[in-house]
């Protein structure tokens, strides 16, 4: 509790001069002051508009309604928009602090981690930003996701495994690395033997892996860079979770890499709607930028100008 509010008060305390500031004229305008759906405040018609627009090149609904809610609880006072984003950090930095310490049991390690996180300078612009909400929140639906995924690997009461995989597959809670000979699975659906059937693996059934599905889906609708997250819970799922057997043994016996993938199928089935959302905002994101004229050949821009 007492890390927790010293890394709110420090994150607060170090962001608090831009309470002070202007708007700017780079991007605000477009977002915010001279866009008259979003200064209208949240109305239905806004809402429509948000879901169906490309304005700027960009589709994130879930941006778009939080600037109008923002037009509605403060107009266009910058203070107030600037506080959104002052917060939402600090929301994230303490997100940050609690995943860690769920995933490793790591206290003071996870403490300075998320206190880089939260005063490191390159976060300066998506912070002080008014326009870059969208980091802000899609980082906080990104850290909301991790989190719910991690309570669904870590869960026993996983209902499409059976109670031998389940016990495997629910990783440590502290930092350190299980054995590979520990992590070995007790019955043969992990393996390359007849008993795997994806019929048996059911995560939907899991509120929390429904839930980081919904939260994905969120943070694609506030900002596309959150696309990575499905190869992040894979590194995941390696350290700290050790849902993944095998890899660095040594002996005659040592893993390809097509065996790790026959050997660990539900892991990678599990991530098929995560890579599907991924993939739908990929498409999604290149669609808009591209009506938009943002999207230019590598004659019009060379590489190195990239």
């Amino acid at each position: 509790m007492g890390i927790a509010l010293a890394l709110s008060l420090g994150t607060l305390i170090c962001y608090w001069p831009m309470m002070g500031h202007r708007f700017i004229s780079f991007h605000d305008s477009a977002y915010i002051t001279q866009n008259p759906r979003v200064a209208a405040g949240l109305s239905w018609a806004g809402v429509a508009w948000a879901l169906k627009s490309g304005y700027v090149c960009n589709w994130h609904p879930l941006t778009w309604l939080s600037h109008m809610l923002d037009c509605e609880l403060y107009g266009l006072n910058p203070a107030g928009h600037h506080l959104t984003n002052l917060l939402l950090h600090a929301a994230n930095t303490l997100l940050l602090l609690l995943l860690l310490h769920q995933l490793t049991g790591a206290r003071w390690r996870s403490a300075i981690v998320a206190a880089l996180f939260a005063w490191h300078p390159l976060h300066v612009e998506s912070v002080a930003w008014a326009a870059e909400r969208k980091d802000v929140l899609s980082t906080f639906f990104f850290l909301l996701t991790l989190g719910a995924y991690a309570r669904y690997a870590t869960s026993g009461q996983r209902r499409g495994l059976s109670d031998g995989d389940a016990a495997w597959t629910t990783g440590p809670r502290d930092c350190k690395t299980p054995k590979p000979q520990d992590q070995i699975p007790r019955s043969t659906e992990h393996g390359t033997g007849k008993g795997f059937h994806f019929s048996h693996f059911t995560p939907l059934r899991s509120r929390h892996y429904v839930l980081a599905l919904l939260l994905f889906a969120l943070g694609l609708m506030s900002k596309p860079m959150v696309v990575t997250l499905p190869f992040v819970l894979l590194l995941l799922d390696y350290w700290p979770l050790g849902r993944v057997s095998g890899v660095g043994r040594r002996g005659p016996e040592k893993p390809t890499p097509w065996s790790l993938v026959a050997r660990h199928g539900p892991l990678l089935w599990e991530k098929l709607p995560f890579f599907a959302l991924a993939v739908g905002s990929s498409i999604v994101t290149y669609l808009v930028q591209n009506h938009g004229r943002a999207v230019v050949s590598l004659q019009a821009v060379p590489l190195p100008l990239r």
